[in-house]
């Protein structure tokens, strides 16, 4: 009953860190277009930018904010994982993509769930206690983020996009105060930064997965060949051995548990 009760204390903390970054992402959203528009209604006009415009503005950012936190989380790294690992097996439709995105998604949740917290008390807690304005709780949900994407960029990365930020003129990037605080680049830097050393994370887990399947596609293609059954094709005979290895090595818990571990 005590395990029930402390599950359901920490489900409920998580979805409110979780809706202290939307309300405050929203919410300073909200403010800054909002603060451009002046309706009058004796004459149903709106001074300033159009209201249809900044709706439409609103809805679309709206629309993005799920995505963004998805980019900005540990799933990209999960969910190409898990997809290298079904094509390795060679199973094209088992585990269905339902269940890789559910999976992804709750092990992001599980993964993400300290910084999560760490966002409600220093954003939309102090947001909502009026200590804090829209921008400045804005400011302050995104550091936990960046501190947890900044852990897993790679430095390479991480240089390519402040040199291409500069000499775009994207942001302007003062080096002595970001080699005290990595957290005051901006999110236009550390974003791309974030995905690009995911992905190659991604992949490098996708090779190191790919090997012992190949290795019995190798051994099953050759005693085919030796014994004239060349007709018979190889990957319906080496399905078995793949998925036998698989469950023998119990390597859902060994991958799952690498991917956890993985996030520093």
């Amino acid at each position: 009953m005590s395990n029930a009760h402390s599950l359901k204390k920490h489900i409920l903390r998580l979805l409110f860190g979780v809706l202290g970054v939307v309300v405050s992402i929203s919410a300073g959203l909200i403010s800054a277009r909002a603060a451009t528009v002046d309706v009058s209604l004796d004459t149903g006009e709106a001074n300033g930018s159009s209201s249809a415009l900044d709706l439409l503005f609103l809805l679309a950012i709206l629309a993005l904010i799920p995505s963004l936190l998805l980019v900005m989380t540990s799933f990209t790294r999960i969910i190409i994982s898990l997809s290298f690992l079904r094509s390795a097996i060679g199973t094209q439709s088992s585990p269905p993509n339902q269940v890789l995105i559910g999976l992804s998604l709750f092990l992001t949740i599980f993964v993400m769930f300290p910084t999560f917290t760490q966002i409600k008390e220093q954003a939309y807690d102090t947001y909502v206690a009026g200590e804090l304005n829209e921008r400045e709780a804005i400011e302050a949900a995104g550091v936990p983020l960046k501190e947890f994407m900044l852990k897993q960029v790679y430095n390479d990365d991480l240089d390519m996009f402040i040199s291409l930020a500069e000499d775009k003129d994207i942001a302007q990037i003062d080096h002595q105060e970001i080699s005290e605080d990595l957290t005051k680049l901006p999110l236009v830097v550390v974003i791309p930064s974030f995905i690009t050393s995911e992905i190659k994370r991604a992949f490098l887990i996708g090779f190191l997965l790919y090997i012992p399947f190949l290795i019995i596609d190798i051994i099953v293609s050759s005693t085919l060949m030796s014994m004239g059954m060349v007709m018979l094709p190889p990957a319906t005979i080496a399905l078995p051995f793949k998925l036998m290895l698989f469950v023998l090595v119990d390597g859902w818990s060994l991958l799952i548990q690498s991917l956890i571990v993985g996030f520093h």
